[in-house]
């Protein structure tokens, strides 16, 4: 059974950029719709940004468009969370899910998780 690995979080300034990657691990995910989501201390995991497998529609929370881009990259296996003018409130361990069925917009759906990766914003 394959598993997601994300990576790419850090610290950073208020007003800076990461980029977040979500890899596969043991088997592909190239027709999965793929989500975000993230975990505050003391709060409730909450979505961030989904993608179509085709790559054609994307999704975001309020609280980041205009922010945060989600992508796929070439190969379609990976998907990249692009943060961009970040906050201390964007301060979160970053999850990435796969769904064979339909993107994933609720953190409810899922009972299995990765590590996540964690980003802090100092402000």
């Amino acid at each position: 059974q394959g598993q997601l690995v994300e990576s790419g979080g850090g610290l950073v300034q208020t007003g800076g950029s990461l980029r977040l990657s979500c890899e596969p691990s043991g088997r592909t995910f190239k027709n999965y719709a793929m989500g975000w989501f993230r975990q505050a201390p003391g709060q409730e995991r909450e979505f961030v940004a989904a993608i179509s497998w085709g790559g054609n529609r994307t999704y975001y929370a309020d609280s980041v468009k205009g922010r945060f881009t989600i992508s796929r990259g070439n190969a379609a296996n990976t998907v990249y969370l692009q943060m961009n003018n970040v906050k201390p409130e964007d301060t979160a361990v970053y999850f990435c899910i796969a769904d064979l069925y339909k993107v994933p917009l609720t953190s409810q759906a899922y009972d299995s998780w990765g590590q996540g990766t964690q980003v802090t914003v100092s402000s």
